[in-house]
């Protein structure tokens, strides 16, 4: 029980964290609902990253590069996207900067949450521990990145719908996974860059969404923006 604790509760208090952040907080449906369409993204990312390998293991490229740049980061975080431009961007609650953030951290999270029980209870022989040592390493590791990733991801999309549209559609892209892709492929080599990856990233997310709350907290009530 207590391992299973530990492999799903730091991304419930992660989202929970963003949640209550938001001074007009979306509707608890709404994010169960887009946290669970995280979850389900592990299905298709799953047979997407194994037919990626087998087609990779005939050339010559480093397993560094595909297990980073060239497979689960890119197949991921656009699958986490389609998420938010096909589902969350035509939710009417979606009616305010903070909440592209909100979302998705949601919607990563919920990926997160089902790879991370993988991990935890498929793959602890492979890395050589326990699955409770496993759940505690991800959870200040791979975890946090996720959520890094989601929130990332968020920004961008949060910019494209409420600011200004050139370049942020892209970039809800493109960052994320060049994030996932270098947390990736120094997890394997040199962690402690990965670590400085997430930490760094959290900071400057962090600072961004301390400004969007402070934004937030002269407004009466939210945006109305129609879709």
């Amino acid at each position: 029980m207590a391992t299973l604790l530990i492999t799903i509760l730091p991304s419930l208090l992660i989202v929970a964290f963003f949640v209550k952040s938001d001074r007009f907080p979306e509707p608890t449906s709404e994010i169960i609902k887009i946290f669970m369409y995280g979850i389900f993204l592990c299905i298709p990312a799953f047979y997407i990253n194994t037919a990626l390998d087998e087609i990779y293991s005939n050339t010559n490229i480093s397993e560094a590069l595909i297990r980073s740049f060239l497979s689960a980061a890119p197949v991921e975080e656009v699958l986490k996207f389609t998420v938010l431009y096909s589902l969350v961007y035509k939710m009417k609650d979606f009616n305010e900067p903070i909440d592209g953030i909100v979302y998705g951290v949601s919607v990563s999270l919920g990926f997160a949450t089902l790879e991370n029980i993988y991990y935890v209870y498929v793959l602890s022989d492979y890395f050589g521990t326990t699955s409770q040592g496993l759940a505690i390493l991800r959870s200040f590791s791979a975890i946090p990145a996720h959520g890094i990733f989601g929130a990332t991801m968020g920004y961008f999309f949060m910019k494209y719908t409420f600011i200004k549209k050139e370049n942020n559609l892209a970039l809800c892209m493109i960052v994320p996974i060049l994030l996932h892709g270098a947390y990736n492929y120094f997890a394997g080599s040199i962690f402690i860059i990965s670590l400085l990856i997430i930490i760094i990233s959290w900071i400057v997310l962090l600072k961004n969404f301390s400004r969007l709350k402070k934004s937030q907290k002269k407004k009466r009530r939210e945006y109305e923006r129609k879709v």
